[in-house]
């Protein structure tokens, strides 16, 4: 009787063997008695799928060594963040003194004209005396040569560099960039570029940086080609705000949200009067349900035997 358990065991064990090592070559043989397009089409398949898998691997690995070079900026609490905020128009006046007097040596603002100040933080004689202190180049005139004449509302704000050579050459091969939209061009938004102009610091021990370069964890790779702009009373403002290097960046943001989105104000106040509309619609599209279904709903189905 053991020796008949032994070989009925060994038997078993044979056979596991067998179809494991017979599946694979099951597969083979499946594989093999293809036909030579279908061959090609299941190969086609596999190799897209390993390249796929290879370069969203190499995606995921480019992106999380980026996120450990850079420091994100903080979320700040602006005012004009909630559902129902205006921006303040009194911070989009004095970031645009902060604007003109520090940023605009080097940064343009080439999709904001005098005109668009009208009504939003200047009145239309202030905005034109701002336009007249600027000499804009014109022509040509009865003699073929441009000139010079003073600038007007339908002027826009003029270029600190005549092109993209000459600002490079004024700063060391960087470019800065034009501020017409950059708090919706960049990640973060006023909340990245209030962290990038307050902070400003001494490199971390074992980095050494080149000449012309400033070290700031919040821009990416942390060297920098513009050195700290504002500093406490920078700027004297004309309404008399005490003009700390924070309250500096923070009007100065909120003027260029602005800039990036003129239409801030107008857009919660449309989507506000929709909401009120369509609260109004939903009570009567309700009523006018129940008054047309109540019908169908509150009837009595009887059925007749045969």
């Amino acid at each position: 009787m053991a020796a008949l358990r032994n070989g009925v065991t060994q038997c078993r064990t044979l056979l596991r063997v067998h179809s494991v090592i017979g599946a694979p070559r099951a597969n083979m043989s499946a594989f093999a008695n293809l036909s030579r397009g279908r061959k090609l089409i299941l190969s086609a398949l596999g190799a897209i799928t390993a390249g796929g898998v290879g370069v969203i691997s190499a995606l995921e690995m480019s992106v999380k060594a980026q996120e450990e070079l850079e420091l994100h900026a903080p979320t700040h609490p602006w005012d004009h963040k909630g559902m129902f905020s205006a921006l303040d128009h009194r911070s989009i006046r004095r970031g645009f003194q902060v604007y003109k007097q520090v940023c605009a040596a080097c940064h343009s603002m080439d999709y904001l004209a005098f005109r668009n100040l009208v009504g939003v933080c200047f009145s239309e004689a202030e905005a034109r005396l701002l336009a007249e202190d600027v000499q804009i180049e014109d022509g040509p005139n009865d003699e073929g040569e441009m000139f010079q004449r003073p600038g007007k509302l339908s002027d826009y704000f003029p270029k600190p560099y005549p092109n993209e050579e000459a600002a490079r050459a004024a700063n060391n091969g960087a470019l800065p960039p034009d501020l017409s939209y950059i708090t919706a061009a960049r990640h973060g938004g006023e909340d990245y570029i209030f962290s990038l102009l307050t902070g400003y610091c001494d490199p971390p021990a074992g980095i050494e940086m080149r000449e012309g370069l400033y070290y700031n964890p919040y821009f990416p790779g942390g060297a920098i080609g513009m050195a700290q702009q504002l500093y406490d009373g920078a700027v004297e403002y004309d309404d008399g705000t005490h003009a700390s290097m924070s309250q500096m960046a923070k009007d100065v943001c909120v003027f260029l949200r602005w800039a990036a989105e003129p239409e801030h104000d107008q857009r919660k106040r449309m989507g506000l009067k929709a909401i009120m509309i369509f609260s109004l619609l939903i009570g009567f599209s309700y009523y006018l349900k129940r008054h047309k279904w109540t019908v169908l709903k509150s009837r009595k189905l009887a059925y007749r035997p045969q």
